[in-house]
């Protein structure tokens, strides 16, 4: 499986790439945190947020099509949007194109 992110990034690293379209990492002075990038990349795959959902892991299940309360913990839906299983959530994503 081709790897995407970069050895030695970080979750955030990641969250900020896949944001900014999965092919490069933007730069640093405009990096978001954790739960606005992940906001940024449900918003560029097209995903609407409901519920009122705004943190990161809830971000995360709604890109993965989960539903309540059948949500994953962080590991284990970085791993099912990156169709992984058993990485870490960095390691996860950096499996993930886009």
């Amino acid at each position: 499986m081709p790897t995407y992110g970069n050895a030695g990034s970080t979750f955030i690293d990641e969250l900020n790439r896949l944001a900014n379209g999965g092919a490069s990492y933007p730069a640093i002075t405009t990096y978001k945190d954790e739960a606005s990038a992940a906001r940024a990349w449900a918003s560029a795959r097209s995903v609407t947020l409901t519920g009122g959902i705004t943190d990161t892991v809830g971000v995360l299940n709604q890109i993965a099509s989960n539903i309540r309360p059948d949500w994953k913990d962080l590991a284990g839906v970085c791993n099912q949007i990156a169709s992984t299983t058993g990485l870490d959530p960095v390691a996860a994503l950096r499996e993930v194109a886009s």
